[in-house]
């Protein structure tokens, strides 16, 4: 192969690809077979069954049992709001982005005590093993899960206060900084990193994704004079999301 050529099977997925794109291959038609792929681009069984492969694990099409391969509807992705400024009245950015708009969101939690993993109590700066509140969201879109996120507060900070239960008592409900603010610690910088995998079978079971896909995971640490007091990880979607920044200038 020269400088610059593709392997065969990416070039038959990339015009395959192609006609997806434009229209010719609408939502819902069949995928060309194995064997009319083969006639029709003079490639190999293995080439074939190579690109329909790709096209699968791009999410650009689908097999249905019995039936053959098909092309995905196409999502248009809608923005995911992430904001560096305080949101009004104490709600989350995700609240606060139902109620500027016309959002039908939900969401469901649940948070339980536990002991903090490795990588957990690295980004508390605690001990492996010190008691933290887990607490589990799933965020729908009229009626659609759209985030999965999951946050760990360290009950040396929280524990046997009236935030102890991020979701529950007299501030449930309301972001960290309020939450914190009512125990005296007064939260003055957020941190987020954002990255790409693999969704885990279980984050597209709930998200409605197929195996492959691909989620974006904003890792998030509130810190207050320097210490964190609380983590998460929110995952999203990539092919249904994007995630929108709003921050302030100085």
């Amino acid at each position: 192969m020269t400088f610059g050529e593709q392997p065969a099977y990416l070039r038959v997925a990339g015009d395959l690809r192609q006609k997806i794109i434009n229209g010719s291959l609408p939502p819902h038609t069949r995928l060309p077979s194995q064997a009319r792929i083969r006639e029709e681009y003079g490639v190999s069984d293995t080439v074939a069954l190579e690109a329909r492969k790709v096209l699968m694990a791009e999410g650009l099409v689908e097999g249905r049992s019995g039936s053959g391969t098909y092309v995905r509807e196409r999502a248009v992705p809608r923005s995911v709001a992430r904001s560096g400024f305080r949101p009004i009245g104490g709600a989350t950015p995700f609240r606060q982005e139902q109620a500027d708009g016309d959002g039908r969101g939900t969401w469901e939690s649940s948070s339980a005590q536990t002991e903090a993993s490795a990588s957990v109590a690295e980004r508390l700066a605690i001990e492996p093993g010190d008691r933290v509140m887990c607490t589990r969201y799933v965020f729908r879109e009229s009626g659609e899960a759209m985030m999965l996120s999951t946050s760990w507060e360290p009950l040396a900070v929280t524990g046997r206060t009236p935030v102890m239960l991020p979701e529950e008592g007299p501030l449930g409900g309301m972001g960290v900084v309020e939450r914190m603010a009512a125990i005296d610690v007064i939260v003055d910088n957020v941190t987020e990193e954002v990255g790409a995998r693999p969704g885990l079978a279980e984050e597209l079971h709930a998200l409605g994704g197929v195996p492959g896909h691909v989620v974006l995971v904003i890792q998030r640490t509130f810190f207050a004079s320097g210490r964190p007091v609380e983590t998460a990880d929110v995952v999203i979607p990539a092919d249904r999301y994007r995630v929108a920044y709003h921050l302030p200038v100085k």
